[in-house]
């Protein structure tokens, strides 16, 4: 694929990735945000894309990725303690979140859930994730679609059986 078309394609899925961005996150600052630091990543990752792999999904896993680590270099700097604080008078909210101690432990443990599935079933629940569809998977991994669904359902159980005590 030429820099042109690569740029071209790029830019033609700026809807797709705008979409994508909203149910990463509400604000719309942070999705103008989220789709600029994709845009540049994948421009400047141009040399790595593969020309048989799915160009939409290749986006899209870079957009999840810089969202996930933006969310992790969040989460490591509200963990600094402030000393002057009175710990025993703190106002804790009531409703939980995952931007709550509790929260981030939850996604600590669906994380090593996830990372804990064997890779047969992991890379197509991954996939899946990143907003791959069925057919998409199925053609990218080379077997048949219903394999691809059976696999993210058996996926699917394994994480729900590994993370029941979080209900």
């Amino acid at each position: 694929m030429t820099a042109a078309q690569f740029t071209q394609n790029l830019l033609g899925m700026q809807d797709y990735m705008r979409n994508f961005a909203r149910t990463l996150t509400a604000d719309e600052m942070d999705v103008e945000d989220l789709m600029q630091d994709t845009t540049l990543k994948a421009l400047n990752s141009r040399h790595k894309f593969v020309e048989d792999v799915n160009f939409k999904g290749w986006v899209l896993t870079i957009m999840r990725n810089i969202f996930i680590n933006n969310y992790h270099k969040l989460v490591r700097s509200q963990g600094v303690v402030d000393a002057s604080v009175d710990a025993y008078n703190v106002h804790l909210p009531s409703d939980g979140g995952e931007f709550t101690p509790e929260g981030t432990m939850d996604i600590k443990e669906i994380n090593l859930a996830i990372a804990s599935l064997s890779p047969v079933l992991k890379e197509p629940f991954s996939m899946f994730l990143a907003g791959y569809k069925y057919n998409e998977i199925a053609d990218t991994l080379g077997i048949p679609l219903g394999t691809v669904k059976s696999r993210i359902f058996l996926a699917r159980q394994e994480l729900q059986k590994a993370l029941s005590d979080m209900r």
